[in-house]
């Protein structure tokens, strides 16, 4: 979740998309310039451990755009496949 994040801060596309598991991975990404991300706070995470093979964590990140701070809040869902975990998918929720 962590290096996602950096990779989002930081516009690493290639990143996301080879951590995006093959199921649910889009084709192309296109990340918005304008957003500059600030933060990240982990609020739950259920399992993930080093002997799970699935795991969920629940976060928000915030960001500023054009002037204004915005937060994102998302419960993102993961699987292991050998060493590797991979993002599957993610619930936004209101704050």
């Amino acid at each position: 979740m962590r290096s996602r994040y950096t990779a989002f801060s930081r516009g690493h596309v290639a990143h996301l998309l080879r951590t995006w598991h093959a199921s649910t991975r889009p084709a192309h990404l296109e990340l918005d310039p304008d957003a500059t991300w600030v933060r990240l706070a982990i609020v739950d995470t259920v399992a993930g451990g080093p002997f799970d093979r699935e795991g969920v964590v629940e976060f928000v990140a915030m960001y500023e755009e054009t002037g204004q701070r915005h937060r994102l809040r998302e419960r993102s869902r993961f699987v292991r496949e050998g060493r590797e975990w991979f993002y599957v998918d993610g619930v936004h929720s209101d704050l």
